[in-house]
């Protein structure tokens, strides 16, 4: 399954759609403004959350959990490295691997790749193609993706505000 996840440019709390290959709408995505880290909610088309992610502050390295039916079922943590970004996954068998820089990657399992991941360039906003294994969790998946993409930005923000001091 090919779904698409294009990030709104310019808002105050993030909103934006993930449709399908045919542009039908599938999931909502909104952040919360006012919170204590960031936190995103995955609403389906029934208007039902099917995933929260939330950050874990005070952390040294930025680290998010995404939660199904309230229940944690994975950890997103960036772990410490110097040479090229890595990216654990606890909580599944699951491991992610690529360009993380270029947003191009693969979420793969024991058995074979799940999910990869592609960003559009010279598009209004973040644009992102998540091409979806068969008999995949698609809601795991995708909420483990926006957790992935939550920590980038979190290093991304984090180094950014290292450097003008």
């Amino acid at each position: 399954m090919i779904l698409y996840m294009k990030q709104k440019v310019f808002s105050w709390s993030e909103k934006f759609t993930i449709k399908d290959a045919l542009d039908n709408d599938r999931y909502y995505v909104e952040g919360e403004l006012f919170s204590w880290g960031h936190k995103l909610h995955v609403i389906n088309m029934a208007n039902q959350e099917v995933a929260f992610i939330k950050q874990v502050i005070l952390t040294f390295l930025p680290k998010f959990e995404v939660y199904i039916e309230d229940r944690l079922v994975v950890e997103v943590k960036k772990e410490l490295t110097f040479f090229r970004p890595k990216y654990s996954l606890y909580g599944t068998d699951w491991t992610v691997d690529g360009d993380f820089w270029g947003h191009n990657y693969e979420i793969s399992c024991p058995s074979g790749i799940i999910a990869s991941v592609s960003k559009a360039y010279f598009t209004w906003g973040d644009s992102y193609q998540m091409n979806i294994e068969g008999g995949a969790d698609e809601i795991l998946v995708i909420a483990t993706i926006l957790a992935i993409d939550c920590v980038i930005s979190a290093q991304s923000s984090a180094a950014a505000s290292s450097s003008i001091t």
